[in-house]
């Protein structure tokens, strides 16, 4: 059946183009800029707090976490051999309701969106050599239909947990050069045309509430700043004692046991994370999957084109195959940002483990019954809690621990806490995706590659 048209200010095309006009002429083709940020923030505060307003945590809880905390940095330094921060210093300790975690992690994880606004200016890898696999990052990359996020206000500004949960997007409105009174959609404007430039419009908008719902969500089952391993910006431990204390009560274990096992976790990422070298291989990893993922989404405007939207069968097919609009086969250059990622992730989880079994062993008499919840953690988290994981392209299920794990163990195994050492030594140090499958070949190429030995 050819277009239908319908009375109304867009008639004169089929119903969707109608629809699709109409929507782009209420937008005026605007988008909020300084406001999304502040989208993404009060919606993973209001998700992690459920809308509720949240009490302050109680004082001692806090000085329990710190007492706990100031023990694992003694063993974890003696451990790992690493500086627990750079100044020398205790760490400091946030406790923390699930709504303010979720507020400052938007605030820490903010570099992403900034990623998705500018694809080409986080991009560019860096010559850190052998160690690292370069990407298509020395070529300009298109801005893709989540981009052109603007995160503007004052990061430094404290949560406050006891605002109304409402979305102000009436101010930071910026209007983008290519939209405009003139560019208003007219007669000879396709739907597919429509469809993609409304879609352009509201993708930031969407990118930074996908970012706030998925951080809130995870911020109502985190008990520390690293269940996604992503450099912090400020030296501290921000945990959550009510969640702490929900999974000792979910597995019986005791409490102090548990606080303990969570501060051994928290520290060894911090000291690890905390490496210049190491934050910022993370985050040109974490920022080319992000721009990578940005720019599969803009190949929809190449397939929109060639649907034909008077024809009910093409209508059909969208509506009923998800894949019709967009293939979601990763491309070549994200998969390997992916795969770069997982790698340094699979190692650091490894290490993790490593210290882990000797810090319970000394503390706890073994990992036990804790290490086993843990893990019945990680295979049993609901779909919601992965969202952030999955969005960042991430993987912290059980196998990824174990190919981590036995990538440590090999490394052990020939080389003891001497080789473990180096994994961390500088920026040639960190392993390729083949060498975490093979430890002897990172082994090998770090006797020839790392300076000054």
């Amino acid at each position: 059946m050819p277009g239908v048209a319908f009375p109304g200010p867009g008639a004169g095309g089929n119903f969707l183009e109608q629809i699709l006009g109409d929507l782009l002429q209420l937008m005026g083709g605007t988008s909020p800029g300084g406001a999304r940020i502040d989208l993404a923030r009060t919606l993973a505060q209001g998700v992690a707090s459920g809308g509720e307003t949240e009490r302050n945590v109680d004082p001692g809880d806090r000085m329990k976490f710190e007492e706990l905390a100031h023990i694992a940095e003694l063993h974890v330094a003696e451990i790992t051999g690493l500086p627990i921060t750079s100044t020398g210093a205790t760490i400091e300790i946030a406790a923390v309701a699930p709504g303010a975690w979720a507020w400052q992690t938007v605030e820490d994880w903010r570099f992403l969106l900034e990623a998705m606004a500018e694809p080409s200016a986080l991009a560019q890898p860096k010559d850190v050599g052998p160690g690292v696999s370069p990407g298509d990052g020395d070529r300009p990359r298109p801005k893709g239909t989540l981009g052109y996020v603007d995160t503007s206000g004052d990061p430094d500004a404290p949560p406050d947990l006891e605002a109304p949960f409402e979305f102000d997007l009436s101010r930071d409105i910026e209007v983008p050069d290519d939209f405009g009174p003139d560019s208003t959609p007219g007669p000879e404007s396709g739907p597919a045309d429509l469809l993609a430039r409304w879609m352009a419009t509201m993708g930031p908008m969407l990118a930074a509430m996908q970012l706030g719902s998925a951080v809130g969500h995870l911020a109502r089952s985190t008990m520390g700043p690293y269940e996604l391993p992503i450099p912090r910006s400020a030296p501290r431990l921000l945990v959550v004692p009510a969640n702490v204390m929900r999974f000792a009560e979910d597995w019986s274990l005791p409490p102090d046991e548990v606080l303990l096992w969570v501060c051994l976790r928290e520290v060894t990422l911090h000291a690890v994370l905390s490496r210049p070298h190491v934050a910022d291989r993370m985050r040109e990893l974490l920022v080319r999957v992000v721009q990578g993922m940005a720019e599969d989404a803009g190949g929809l405007v190449d397939n929109l084109q060639g649907i034909d939207f008077t024809q009910p069968e093409a209508l059909q097919s969208l509506l009923g195959d998800p894949t019709a609009l967009m293939s979601l086969e990763p491309s070549p250059a994200r998969r390997r940002a992916a795969e770069d990622l997982l790698a340094v992730v699979a190692a650091l989880l490894g290490y993790v483990e490593h210290v882990l079994d000797q810090a319970a062993r000394r503390l706890l008499g073994g990992r036990g019954a804790i290490g086993e919840a843990w893990r019945r953690r990680q295979v049993d988290r609901e779909s919601s809690d992965q969202a952030a994981e999955l969005m960042l392209g991430l993987d912290l299920g059980p196998a990824q621990i174990d190919r981590g794990a036995d990538f440590v163990r090999g490394v052990f195994e020939r080389a003891g806490d001497e080789g473990l050492a180096r994994l961390w030594s500088s920026p040639h140090t960190l392993p390729t995706p083949a060498e975490v499958d093979a430890p002897g070949l990172w082994l090998e190429r770090i006797d020839i590659t790392e300076p000054d030995r």
